[in-house]
């Protein structure tokens, strides 16, 4: 019976089930089409799973034949000497003592500790942009000028600028240059370095890697500055590290105006285990400044942290309102705060100068904490601070882990800053 009997017979079958009889050919095709493609495709499900079941019998261990165990292999003989005839049972050996067998050499994982990373050396990755467009660039300048003269001083002075020396701290360098251009060979980079970097640690304050001591009662620790340079941050980041030191830490948080504040400087409590003295939002920063001291006190804190709201260093009131903040702390703990820390974002670049006057005028700043100076290749700015407020920077932030927050150490900021060139 060929194909066409049979179509002919789907064709009457549709014809008769409602088809129209003008469709019925092409109905019957369509229809042998998917009855086929149904058949190929279970065709290829049922290889699917027969190939699946292969793999999952050869991936199983095979069970059939296990591995003779030492108990095993007793058995077996035991029940060997059973089936065979029985005898007069002889006495019992004596049981044989093992052998010292030599001992078993057991593989020693040495656990290789990462050792800290330096100073030295975060500092010099934190300098980076800044060693590549001021040292980089200063050897450029060196490598096209035959002789030192007054050309290349003014070069110099532009290359200083441009890295956020400040136009005073660089007339001041590049007048000490000219005095010592004879020391220089321009055939040898390596020396005008070590004048540069002479000239630049001479014009560095350090603050001291250790805090003030009170006589009674805890540390006390104002911080200010605007908003947006990481105040809070540097915060918790000492918060947690005075708390690695086995010291009781407790926060204020005093700015009241920023929104989510207080619960910023909660969080970071928390990973301290420090207290949070807190009131609701757009409170008086006074009155948190006081029962924060009067808590510090009662609970024999170490170390209080205040925080305060970002001030628009050019607001008077503002400014008079950190003044009323201070007086509070001192009533409360005589002699408080012993450390006024001014943060200054140093990627601002000389605005940052300008804040540290205000501040300075305003609360008797102590220190400088100088976040972001990783991020930045116009690190000039930490000399600038230094040299024309005369106020030492205590401490630099150089990454954004905890350990990122270090203390200044002038001379090995001017020993990252010409590292490796």
């Amino acid at each position: 019976m060929n194909f066409e009997l049979w179509l002919q017979k789907i064709v009457d079958f549709l014809v008769a089930a409602g088809v129209a009889p003008e469709d019925g050919q092409m109905a019957a095709l369509a229809l042998i089409y998917l009855v086929l493609t149904f058949c190929a495709l279970g065709i290829v499900v049922l290889l699917l799973r027969r190939n699946l079941r292969i793999q999952k019998t050869t991936a199983e261990p095979q069970k059939e034949a296990p591995l003779e165990t030492p108990e095993a292999a007793g058995e077996s003989s035991e029940s060997a000497e059973v089936a065979e005839p029985s005898e007069p049972p002889e006495p019992a050996p004596a049981e044989e003592v093992p052998l010292a067998s030599e001992p078993e050499t057991v593989a020693v994982v040495e656990v290789v500790q990462r050792e800290p990373v330096s100073l030295y050396q975060r500092m010099r990755q934190g300098l980076a942009k800044t060693r590549s467009s001021l040292v980089g660039r200063m050897d450029e300048l060196l490598g096209s000028h035959g002789r030192l003269d007054e050309e290349f001083l003014e070069e110099m002075e532009e290359l200083l600028i441009t890295a956020d020396f400040g136009m005073q701290t660089t007339q001041d360098l590049v007048q000490a240059l000219a005095g010592r251009l004879k020391e220089i060979d321009p055939n040898e980079p390596a020396q005008l370095h070590d004048v540069l970097g002479e000239e630049i640690r001479a014009r560095l304050k350090t603050g001291s890697s250790e805090w003030p001591v009170p006589e009674s009662g805890p540390l006390v620790i104002m911080v200010v500055g605007v908003n947006g340079v990481g105040k809070t941050t540097t915060i918790g980041k000492l918060a947690k590290q005075f708390s690695d030191q086995g010291k009781k830490v407790v926060l204020g948080a005093g700015d009241t105006f920023r929104a989510a504040a207080a619960e910023q400087l909660e969080v970071w409590g928390e990973r301290s285990s420090a207290e949070v003295i807190r009131h609701t939002e757009g409170s008086d920063p006074g009155a948190v400044a006081y029962d924060a001291a009067k808590a510090a006190v009662a609970r024999n804190a170490d170390v209080l942290i205040l925080d305060t709201a970002g001030r628009l260093h050019t607001k008077v009131n503002l400014m008079e309102e950190l003044k009323k903040v201070r007086r509070v702390i001192d009533r409360e703990i005589p002699g408080a705060p012993h450390e006024t820390l001014l943060v200054l974002d140093a990627t601002t670049g000389q605005n940052a100068l300008i804040q540290a006057r205000s501040f300075q005028d305003a609360v008797d700043v102590t220190g400088i904490a100088l976040t972001k100076l990783d991020g930045t290749a116009k690190g000039g700015i930490v000399v600038a601070i230094s040299s024309q407020l005369e106020l030492p920077v205590r401490l630099i932030g150089i990454g954004e882990g905890v350990s990122d927050l270090r203390h200044f150490d002038a001379d090995v900021f001017v020993a990252a800053l010409f590292a490796n060139n």
